[in-house]
């Protein structure tokens, strides 16, 4: 007998023209008797653009929901503001994939129904990823202080660079990623960053357009905790957290450090990260054949 589960559904709020995968997603669920919850901005959005049957779900709003597991569709930015709500709830997150690259998202909308089957059957992986908790001396920070792709210090304007100071070493550049290996395939990855595993226990410093041709990434344990002094000409700087940014003052002192959780991610079972990477990003691909 199968068991009812309950899902909590988030999506791209931009793509109304993708809303069939919604009806798919949704006409699958009720065919296994699944409750569904959705949140309150996605079950506008579809209210209002799409022609998605919205008959009998319970629509949420912020953090106030519970359920077996997390359902994001859309792109991996999608997805990453779903593991923000999430947060330390720790329910298992499925991403499906309906925009570019999907590296965290990588279930395909014509995988949907052979999945369901799969998480219905047990057959799936909840695999737990690290996440980084941004703290700051004498500054509140305004928005979500943990990341599951990367925390990232960048200058704010377009003009001159920024000096980075923390125990290793002082950057003088246009910023620093400071990336867990869920996010070590994103920004950081574009500006020259090393690809780290996921169960790898690391996380990885790469500055961006350093001044200095001596200044590369480090790669180091994901239990040390870093503490960032950022002097700026402007006398402001940016701190984004997953995308989500924000104008801190120069002189405040900041600090990661691992959270004290993690967010899991839902895979197949016969999917590895190195199929994903060479999958989506050609990894280790020979372009002469």
């Amino acid at each position: 007998m199968q068991r009812n589960l309950r899902f909590a559904l988030f999506g791209n709020t931009y793509q109304e023209h993708k809303s069939a995968h919604v009806t798919h997603l949704l006409e699958i669920l009720r065919g296994k008797g699944a409750e569904i919850c959705i949140s309150n901005e996605f079950y506008d959005f579809l209210k209002q653009h799409t022609k998605a049957n919205l008959d009998g779900l319970e629509i949420f709003k912020g953090y106030d929901f519970n359920a077996d597991m997390a359902l994001s569709i859309g792109g991996d930015g999608t997805f990453l503001r779903a593991a923000s709500r999430v947060g330390k709830k720790e329910i298992p997150i499925l991403g499906i994939n309906t925009g570019r690259l999907g590296f965290l998202a990588d279930i395909s909308p014509d995988q949907m129904e052979e999945a369901f089957d799969e998480i219905y059957e047990g057959k799936y992986l909840a695999e737990p990823r690290r996440v980084l908790h941004l703290t700051s001396e004498g500054y509140v920070l305004k928005g979500y202080p943990y990341g599951l792709n990367e925390i990232a210090i960048l200058k704010r304007d377009s003009s001159s660079m920024i000096t980075i100071r923390e125990p290793l070493c002082s950057y003088q550049a246009d910023g620093l990623i400071i990336a867990t290996p869920t996010g070590s395939t994103g920004y950081s990855l574009s500006v020259g960053g090393p690809i780290l595993v996921p169960q790898s226990g690391t996380i990885s410093l790469t500055p961006v357009a350093p001044h200095s041709l001596n200044v590369r990434p480090i790669v180091i344990r994901d239990d040390w905790e870093i503490t960032l002094d950022v002097e700026s000409r402007s006398h402001n700087f940016l701190v984004a957290v997953d995308g989500r940014s924000e104008t801190c003052r120069e002189g405040i002192r900041l600090t990661v450090r691992r959270a004290d959780y993690f967010v899991r991610i839902v895979k197949r079972c016969h999917h590895s990260f190195f199929n994903t990477l060479r999958e989506k990003m050609m990894w280790g691909a020979d372009s002469r054949l």
